[in-house]
């Protein structure tokens, strides 16, 4: 049946493409790696003329223009672009708040062919269709492929260790009064749902960092607040134990069976079964900030998503039958919190953490790389003397609330901060002994005397992604 929901997706994207080229770009990445701010930053350089040196089509000047379409699907709300720029822009520039439902956004190019079939047989036109969605939601895709036995153990086995261990206090000691095959009763289930998601808030705040928290609408319910769809648990269970009839553990596995059946598998064959390109933005430097428990989870987390997606060469029969994801970027977010000496350094721990992922996405067919990315630059970059020492720092203001050696701030001021040096072994961050060494900041928003953001490698961004496309 999951075949067969892909092949109609295939189908129809297909018959939609021989009239008007489309691609559909997944803008994928778990909760606050910046998917929002990447959107607004690509739709603002490509309409307002940005300059884009190394998109190639761009720079030669055969793209004629951008143009935002109307939404390709009338049941999906489109993307706030407008809103999210007016964010960026005003005298109180503020970041975008986190997404909090699915949205959409049609962009469509009109550009010069260059070789003689694309001026022959092409149409001098290309649909580029983005979607935007929680990041949190992203965390359940690698529920499809787990038995409600199979998530509950390793999710009770994971919070029993460090650093989960001390956040998981008040659930685990509910947990350990139930029965899990028991006669089912609705307030024990609601208890324990109330307690499990408030552990996973805990695992997600600042200072901690975890990733790994499915289910992802526990945390970011959206229309499904109080629903009889989130209010499960995972109960302590052997993965092969079943469940008896009437029982706790029965009510249990019956909603996760159905939030799996109802939510996940819809939002996967809705979106992700249907991509063309992807670009996965990784917040490498909040995990840093957080510790080697924290760096150590996203690895986990991004592992365990890749698996979900459809990756691999594209033929005719796959695009009759569903599209596979053909190349994947990697980009390590928010780049300008770093010196660019350090660049190097967090394209080397990026490749550490995706390499299971990477070697996954090759094995099939499908091309990746990895970058330092940032897509709306808030810093400039200075050398600051100390003592005899040049120091390679970054400039910018700080947002209101941060604290840099002992000075809190208040949004207005500016600094030159020097966050420490990535290490030379990416391994480093995994075995912990960078702790301590590095400090990254927020900044607010640049103010731009012109119509678009700086950046750091948007332009080759988006000549990987799609470069190809304007033959």
């Amino acid at each position: 049946m999951d075949e067969t929901r892909i092949a109609a997706g295939g189908l129809k994207d297909f018959a939609t493409g021989l009239v008007h080229p489309t691609f559909r770009l997944g803008v994928t990445g778990l909760s606050r790696a910046g998917k929002t701010i990447f959107i607004t930053a690509l739709i603002n350089a490509l309409t307002k003329g940005a300059r884009l040196p190394l998109f190639e089509a761009y720079a030669q000047g055969r793209i004629a223009h951008a143009i935002l379409e109307p939404q390709p699907d009338d049941d999906i709300p489109r993307f706030a672009y407008e809103t999210h720029l007016e964010q960026l822009t005003a005298a109180d520039r503020r970041w975008p708040e986190s997404t909090r439902r699915v949205s959409q956004l049609r962009l469509t190019m009109d550009y010069e062919p260059h070789g003689f079939m694309a001026r022959n047989f092409g149409s001098g036109r290309v649909n580029i269709d983005i979607m935007d969605y929680p990041g949190e939601w992203l965390l359940d895709l690698p529920l499809m492929a787990r038995t409600y036995e199979e998530w509950s153990y390793a999710t009770v086995a994971a919070a029993r260790l460090a650093p989960r261990a001390e956040l998981a206090g008040e659930w685990l000691a509910h947990l350990a009064s139930l029965n899990a095959q028991g006669i089912a009763d609705e307030l024990q289930a609601v208890k324990a749902a109330v307690l499990f998601t408030a552990y996973l808030a805990q695992c997600r705040r600042d200072g901690v960092s975890l990733s790994t928290l499915p289910p992802g609408r526990f945390l970011l319910p959206g229309d499904l607040a109080g629903s009889p769809l989130l209010t499960f648990a995972p109960l302590d269970v052997n993965p092969d134990t079943p469940p008896e009839g009437g029982s706790l553990h029965a009510l249990m596995k019956r909603r996760y069976d159905s939030y799996v059946s109802r939510v996940v598998k819809p939002f996967f064959f809705g979106h992700f079964a249907r991509l063309d390109r992807q670009i996965v933005l990784v917040d490498v430097l909040t995990a840093l900030n957080a510790g080697a428990a924290a760096v150590n989870d996203l690895k986990t987390a991004l592992t365990q998503v890749m698996a979900s997606f459809r990756q691999g060469e594209n033929t005719l029969v796959s695009g009759l039958f569903g599209r596979r994801i053909d190349k994947v970027l990697f980009a390590a977010t928010k780049a300008d919190l770093l010196h660019h000496h350090s660049h190097d350094q967090l394209e080397a721990i990026l490749k550490l953490l995706i390499e299971d992922a990477a070697a996954r996405a090759e094995f099939h067919g499908a091309h990746w790389d990895v970058t330092a990315l940032s897509a709306i630059r808030a810093t400039r970059e200075a050398m600051v003397r100390q003592g005899s020492e040049q120091l390679p720092c970054i400039v910018g203001t700080p947002e209101a609330g941060e604290v840099i050696g002992g000075t809190t701030f208040d949004g207005e001021r500016e600094a030159a901060v020097f966050p420490g040096d990535l290490p030379a072994d990416p391994r480093a961050a995994l075995d912990g002994s960078v702790e301590g060494k590095i400090k990254f900041v927020r900044f607010r928003p640049p103010q731009i005397d012109g119509a678009t953001f700086p950046h750091i490698r948007l332009d080759r961004t988006l000549e990987y992604l799609f470069g190809d496309r304007f033959p």
